[in-house]
């Protein structure tokens, strides 16, 4: 399915007399505050998030996957609706693949297909927390850290053709989430399993092309439950500095234990300038993977409001952007949407706060003026902005709303079918 920019045009002028005046309060409210509107919209409107390939199928849990019909079963399909959510919200312009659960068999006609969608590929993912079809040893015990080193080998081979293939498809960087560990005490070396990963990851970035990054992920528990090779930001920043300039750390959301100070562990990463990227969800009791901003929006607005404050006074790396979230129970792309959105309202309510007064706060120990300021900020509405960046994109001012309006799901279905399942977890 291809969505006509002319029909969402169409949607948008029946809005356009509302958004416009709520626009116009919001811009004379924030330039009362000697905030720039039209620039923060230009910002906005810069802004792209990239779409998981494995994420426009329903997501599974351990006890059961239900598919809600029309989802895509080829990358073809994949890249379409990720063109889909491009055309409704202007940014979502990325697509990272999964490796194998999405291989480009064909990359100068899968290239040539995302930039019909006006689409780019961002980060490739490696899996070497599954065992592959055809592969001669498993990954049960481990992949990169194992203490077998033919499997180690076959899964730095593993991660190279991955490089391959992002190479093929105009990707730059490479994201490796390993799920090594033990679940018992004693079931392996601390040190050897540090010390195996090491060396596997090295022979990994001495085959990345010159312009290449790679982001090195992590998690404290899951699926191992005593023990992860690479259980936090530290052990992530120590290897990445170990690897060289062209490694750095990923940031999950859901890959912390509960209450971890994320905004700061984001600070001390762009201080560093060893921040690489993020994968966006929200989680209630661990990495649920849930929609960006739905259970802690106030905690993604504090992520946001150190990644600006780092955008703009250290010398980080441009970061990659993706979502990374399991959609069970809802329509995958209207749960794409609501996470980006989320992401945007958190980033725009970052770029409204008053950094003068916010510095000068901070400088005097003034506790409840500086808590005045960031909640000002995220107490903006600030959706007018986001919209108005989507709408000079030519998006949809509602994006689900405008989904809804299209039967974007029903067309899919009668497509493809009720009973399509994609590929992923």
């Amino acid at each position: 399915m291809i969505i006509d920019n002319q029909k969402i045009l169409e949607i948008n002028k029946s809005r356009l007399p509302n958004h416009l005046d709520d626009l116009e309060r919001l811009k004379n409210h924030l330039n009362g505050k000697g905030i720039n509107a039209d620039s923060i919209i230009e910002k906005l409107a810069a802004f792209q998030v990239a779409i998981p390939s494995w994420a426009l199928g329903t997501g599974g849990t351990r006890f059961g996957r239900f598919s809600g019909g029309g989802e895509p079963v080829s990358l073809d399909q994949k890249i379409e609706d990720v063109g889909l959510l491009h055309a409704l919200n202007a940014c979502s312009g990325g697509i990272s693949l999964h490796i194998p659960w999405d291989i480009p068999s064909d990359a100068d006609h899968t290239k040539q297909l995302a930039q019909s969608f006006g689409l780019k590929f961002d980060a490739v993912n490696s899996n070497t927390f599954q065992d592959h079809e055809g592969d001669k040893y498993s990954y049960k015990f481990g992949s990169l850290s194992h203490v077998n080193k033919d499997v180690r080998d076959q899964a730095v081979a593993h991660n190279k053709e991955v490089i391959d293939y992002g190479k093929a498809v105009g990707s730059d960087s490479l994201t490796v989430w390993l799920s090594d560990g033990t679940t018992f005490p004693g079931q392996a070396n601390f040190r050897q399993a540090y010390q195996h990963t090491l060396a596997s990851l090295k022979e990994i970035y001495d085959q990345l092309p010159e312009e290449w990054k790679v982001f090195i992920e992590y998690k404290p528990f899951e699926p191992n439950f005593y023990s992860m090779s690479i259980p936090d930001w530290g052990t992530s920043y120590m290897m990445a500095n170990q690897l060289g300039e062209k490694a750095s750390c990923l940031v999950d959301l859901g890959h912390h234990l509960p209450n971890t100070n994320i905004e700061q562990i984001v600070a001390i990463l762009m201080m560093q300038n060893k921040l690489g990227g993020f994968h966006f969800n929200d989680s209630k009791y661990a990495d649920d993977d849930l929609t960006v901003g739905c259970v802690k929006p106030y905690q993604l607005f504090l992520i946001f409001s150190e990644l600006v404050d780092g955008m703009n006074n250290t010398n980080n790396p441009n970061l990659s952007w993706m979502i990374d979230a399991s959609h069970n129970l809802k329509d995958p792309m209207e749960d794409l949407l609501q996470s980006v959105d989320a992401i945007m309202m958190a980033y725009a309510q970052a770029l409204i706060i008053d950094r003068k007064i916010l510095i000068e706060a901070q400088q005097n120990n003034d506790v409840s003026l500086a808590q005045e300021v960031l909640q000002d900020a995220f107490r903006t509405d600030i959706r007018p902005l986001a919209a108005e960046a989507r709408r000079i994109k030519q998006g949809a001012l509602q994006p689900i709303s405008a989904y809804r309006y299209l039967k974007v799901r029903k067309e899919l279905i009668k497509e493809r079918g009720e009973k399509t399942i994609s590929t992923g977890l």
